[in-house]
């Protein structure tokens, strides 16, 4: 049905609204309070107040009327279910947002409600509130990130020299170490922490735009006479310093690129996470079991099968991983805004942002606990090193035979050999022993020596050093 002034909606009972049951990776976590419908209602009823604020300290507003807006720019003064309806109606939620400060403000002082939004525009308002919310958001979500760095950073040094197998397209290729790559995944937490701060650390501004991006409300108000320069740099400067967040070069309102960065921050912290996971759910499968999720009581539980214990945080990490680049698509694709200011565009980035927020938020809080209690299993690891009978390591005997038979025919040799090996069951150093082209070319003690996985993880240990040592903390 199409609603209609004439067509009234009634407000859907909280059991309609959205509590996050298709969303668990989020439901529950800090993040997910940081941006939910009343801590935007929040912000932008701060974006309001710090408004009112920054024109008093640039003498546009009384002092008393800024303190009294202030003082009702609460989000539990007004329904929020009352506004988002009403917002059916405008497009946005700022307008009705602004009737209902007014009338609070009204009760309390009527000469400081001629104040409220005071030159400004809707836009000014929900993008500032936006920026708030994202900086709140990103300080829980950077937060976590440290807390995962740090987790890993002890996986990799507990296990710097413990062996396992490493994979490419699925199936054993060469050693390497259980320290390596969680060093890397720790590499990428921190590439990602790194990315966030550098967005929350002036990339994410006031807007201050007016209705068509010329500050023309704000600069009517200040008076005839006031210099344009001076009061653009005197309210942006004001307005910024009164929200915590960037002075803006420009007005963004058709200028995305504030939203746009933010978004590929997400995805790329969102992705980020989702390697981990996807690597903790291969070493985890059965057959496999280098490692195990946390045990916690009644987790993982299976409705059908009382003996599975399923990988749950791996699982709900990667669920964000898939969802947050779609998302951070979207507000890309609103960078090419029409005209001053946009019909829809605009519109179009709240929900994937605010879902974006959360998810990589949800993501970043669950990876802690997933990091702190991941639990390696170096016996199944060398268990599973020996699965190919020493064929992990032809490429080092290879390597060996090279100079002393040729490169093409000690590759092809190898080849021959590993194929040999794997129709028969038997250890690779058995077959190479009785080829006739090694006889006392390689003795199968050499064989047997040069096969030992351990004996052919590279510069994983040093590497694992260096990535400890130089990547601490993530730069601010």
């Amino acid at each position: 049905m199409t609603s209609s002034p004439s067509t009234p909606l009634t407000a859907a009972p909280a059991a309609h609204l959205d509590a996050g049951l298709l969303s668990p990776v989020r439901a529950g976590t800090p993040v997910e309070a940081a941006v939910g419908d009343h801590a935007w209602l929040q912000a932008m009823l701060d974006a309001e107040a710090a408004l009112a604020r920054a024109q008093a300290r640039c003498g546009t507003v009384p002092a008393s009327a800024a303190d009294v807006i202030t003082a009702t720019a609460r989000a539990d003064l007004l329904d929020v279910r009352e506004l988002a309806l009403a917002a059916r109606e405008t497009a946005n939620p700022v307008v009705g947002l602004v009737r209902a400060l007014t009338a609070a403000v009204a009760q309390r002082s009527p000469a400081a409600a001629e104040y409220v939004h005071r030159g400004s525009t809707s836009q000014d308002v929900f993008d500032t509130a936006a920026m708030l919310v994202a900086a709140r958001a990103l300080r829980l979500i950077v937060a976590d990130l440290r807390t995962v760095a740090d987790a890993l950073a002890h996986l990799a040094a507990t296990h710097r020299d413990t062996v396992m197998a490493g994979r490419t397209l699925a199936l054993h290729a060469v050693p390497t170490t259980f320290g390596l790559k969680a060093a890397g995944w720790r590499q990428l937490v921190l590439d990602s922490a790194e990315r966030l701060e550098r967005v929350a650390h002036g990339g994410l501004p006031v807007a201050l735009g007016g209705a068509a991006g010329t500050l023309a409300g704000y600069l009517q108000y200040a008076g005839e006479g006031a210099d344009p320069a001076a009061v653009l740099d005197g309210l942006g400067a004001a307005f910024a310093d009164e929200t915590g967040l960037a002075a803006p070069a420009l007005p963004w309102h058709a200028l995305r690129t504030p939203v746009a960065d933010l978004g590929a921050a997400l995805a790329h912290t969102a992705g980020a996470l989702g390697k981990i996971a996807a690597d903790v759910l291969v070493l985890v499968r059965t057959e496999v079991g280098e490692a195990a999720e946390p045990a916690v009581a009644g987790r993982g539980a299976s409705s059908a099968m009382p003996h599975k214990q399923n990988p749950v945080l791996a699982t709900l990490i990667r669920s964000a991983s898939l969802q947050v680049p779609a998302l951070a698509m979207v507000l890309v694709q609103c960078l090419p805004a029409e005209d001053e200011r946009s019909a829809g565009m605009w519109h179009a980035e709240w929900q994937p942002l605010r879902e974006a927020l959360r998810l990589t938020g949800g993501a970043a809080h669950t990876a802690v606990e997933l990091a702190r209690g991941l639990a390696v299993h170096p016996e199944r690891m060398r268990a599973n090193l020996a699965a190919t009978g020493g064929q992990l390591v032809s490429e080092r005997v290879s390597a060996v035979l090279a100079p002393r038979i040729g490169r093409t025919a000690a590759k092809d040799l190898l080849t021959q050999a590993s194929l040999l090996a794997s129709s028969s069951g038997r250890p690779l150093a058995d077959v190479l022993a009785e080829l006739p082209q090694l006889t006392g070319v390689l003795s199968r003690e050499e064989a047997a020596a040069l096969l030992d996985p351990a004996g052919y993880t590279g510069a994983a240990g040093p590497l694992v050093d260096r990535a400890l040592a130089t990547r601490d903390r993530p730069a601010p």
